[in-house]
Formats: C-alpha cells, sequence, structure tokens
C-alpha cells in the first residue's frame, strides 16, 4: 500500500530555517490538495477507500472555506467502479455496464423531464439506462451556501443494446453524455444538472464539501462492501473560479492541484483548431463534440479534463495524452538539448 503523507504546515523547534533541497519553506503556495493511494499488489478493499478518505482529511490545510466554516471549496474521490457493492444495491448486473454519477435538480418534474431526456439522448446511440439509483446523503454538516446549491445525486447504470466492444461502448458513452449535455440547456431551471463521471471502469464523488464531510454525506464511501484497488482524492483551493459542486474535483479522468494561468490563451488555440478535428471512428459525429471546451466559464482543469478527454478517444494512451497537453519547459531554448 502507498499513501501521500502531508505534515501540518506549523512550525517545529527542529523547523529547517534554509532551503533543503528543493524546499523552500519560505515559498509556500496556495494550491489545491491532491492525492492517491493504491494497492500496488492489485488487492481490492475497502481499506484503500478508508486509507483515502484519510488522506483526503489530512488535506484540509491545502483546501479552503470562506467565511462560512462549514462550506469548502469543494472536496471529492475517484474510485473504481465497485461491482460487488452494486450486486448488493442494485441486483443482478450485465456483464458490460457503465455507471454515470450524476447531480440533478431537487425539483422532482424537472428531474423527471431529465431522466426521460438522458434516456432518450443515450438510446440515439445504442444505449439503455437499466436503473436508476437515488444516492444516499446526508446534509446535517452542511454550511447554508452548499445547502442553498445543493443537488439531488443519482447513479444511471447504462449497458449496451446492441452488440459492442469496449472502444465502441467508451465512445458511446462519451458521444451521448456529450448530446445530453446539449440537449439539457434546452430545459429550464436545469441548472443543477451534471455529469460527474459516466463510464465503465470508474466512479465520482464530490461536492461543495470540505474533505472531512465527503465520507458523511455520501454514507456509500463507508460501506465495506465499497471495494477498489485505487482511489484519487482532491481538497480545492479556489482560484480562477468561485466553489460550486460541480467544480469539486475529481473531474473524469484527472485532479489538479495548480492554476493555468494561460487558461483563456489555451481555449482560443483549441476552438480555432476545431474546424481541423476528424478522426475515423467518430466520423460526422465528432461534431457534436464541438466546442470541446464547452462551458469557457468553467475551471482551468475542467477544461483540461476536456482535452484529455478527446485526445484519450483517438486512441492516444494517457503517457501522450499529457505530453501533448503539458510541453517541456525546455521547447524552444537552443541552448537546451
Amino acid at each position: 500500500m502507498v499513501k501521500s503523507h502531508n505534515d501540518s504546515h506549523a512550525p517545529s523547534d527542529d523547523a529547517h530555517e534554509k532551503p533543503v533541497g528543493l524546499a523552500d519553506p519560505t515559498d509556500e503556495k496556495s494550491n489545491c490538495g491532491v492525492g492517491a493511494v493504491v494497492d500496488l499488489d492489485g488487492g481490492n478493499s475497502h481499506s484503500v477507500v478508508e486509507d483515502g478518505i484519510d488522506l483526503l482529511c489530512n488535506l484540509e490545510h491545502r483546501g479552503t472555506t470562506g467565511a462560512e466554516e462549514a462550506t469548502g471549496d469543494g472536496a471529492g474521490i475517484m474510485i473504481q467502479r465497485p461491482d460487488a457493492f452494486f450486486e448488493a444495491v442494485v441486483g443482478d448486473l450485465p456483464d458490460t455496464y457503465a455507471v454515470g454519477s450524476i447531480f440533478m435538480p431537487q425539483d422532482a418534474t424537472i428531474r423527471a423531464e431529465l431522466v426521460d431526456l438522458f434516456e432518450a439522448t443515450l438510446a440515439d446511440y445504442d444505449l439503455d439506462v437499466f436503473h436508476w439509483r437515488n444516492v444516499p446523503t446526508d446534509n446535517s454538516e452542511l454550511g447554508q451556501t452548499a445547502l442553498d446549491s445543493e443537488p439531488d445525486v443519482w447513479q444511471a447504470f447504462v449497458t449496451p443494446s446492441e452488440p459492442m466492444d469496449d472502444d465502441e461502448f467508451d465512445q458511446a458513452l462519451l458521444l451521448a453524455r456529450r448530446a445530453a449535455e446539449a440537449a439539457t440547456e434546452e430545459i429550464d431551471d436545469a441548472g443543477r444538472f451534471y455529469v460527474c463521471s459516466l463510464h465503465r471502469k470508474t466512479l465520482v464523488y464530490k461536492g461543495l464539501l470540505k474533505g472531512e464531510q465527503l465520507a458523511t454525506y455520501y454514507p456509500d464511501l463507508t460501506d465495506e462492501r465499497l471495494r477498489t484497488t485505487l482511489t484519487l482524492v482532491h481538497a480545492r483551493f479556489s482560484t480562477n473560479t468561485l466553489g460550486a459542486w460541480h467544480l469539486a474535483h475529481p473531474y473524469r479522468h484527472i485532479i489538479h492541484n495548480g492554476e493555468i494561468n494561460t487558461i483563456q490563451g489555451n481555449i482560443n488555440w483549441m476552438r480555432s483548431r476545431e474546424t481541423d478535428l476528424e478522426h475515423e471512428a467518430f466520423g460526422d459525429d465528432l461534431d457534436s463534440l464541438k466546442p470541446v471546451i464547452n462551458d469557457p466559464e468553467q475551471s482551468d482543469t475542467a477544461s483540461v479534463d476536456n482535452a484529455i478527454e478527446l485526445l484519450l478517444h483517438s486512441g492516444r494512451e494517457l503517457p501522450h495524452v499529457l505530453r501533448m497537453l503539458i510541453p517541456e519547459a525546455f521547447r524552444g531554448d537552443d541552448a537546451m538539448d
């Protein structure tokens, strides 16, 4: 088991007063907290979830709260799809399926309209929503700001209605999700609708929470049947945008602990390239993924996640994608080899 440990910023008697190696104790930054817990032997256990939650709580000095002590900037966890847990709480599951973690409006009438639209949109891509689960939540410890914008949290269980291999299924999930996001913009008061994740391998629990509130808010995370080999956790320190339920991390693929100062330039470059995008696997469906950065008001990390998602579905591996999006520091410097 590998776990990141984070010490308090409080000075101690033997605290270094001068830089040690690459660490300068006077150079403190206000950035988000990130961490990962992985069972390197490939084991699947609830203890990995527990360690991830412990790690998240130990990152509280990296997240932040505003004037309202009980409202954080956002916290969350990504785990592998917990099949045994879902077998217990949902019932028999197909061999091939994906789970969507979805924020919905609190209004039942609007929510029913969104459910119908979501199912109809997925059906256009040969996907069937065979079960909806209202995720148990406990908001008793939340601050008023978080309560005022709290969504209703649901999980959608999706399977292909036609034979598909894994790549085809993944592509259909992406296209269907983006189409559903566009379609819901036509529904009044659907603002809290947000697909946190829709994937056959991973699942996200997140919200406008403090790290210590996450497991209380989502009782699923304390269930012994919820098992995983890895977790990614994040405590948010808002910089480019204010805290919001949908802007908490993890996103659909990444967590991130910095600020991207060139965000508007990156968005503009992406928009300018969209007319040149083509891929034989997507064909004309590629147009439905435009604009790639589908919300220019979202956070910097959310925009990076949009780009990563597109490139991963183009046949590239994750290391390749990250090297494309994060240029080498020496690029363009003639003095560097």
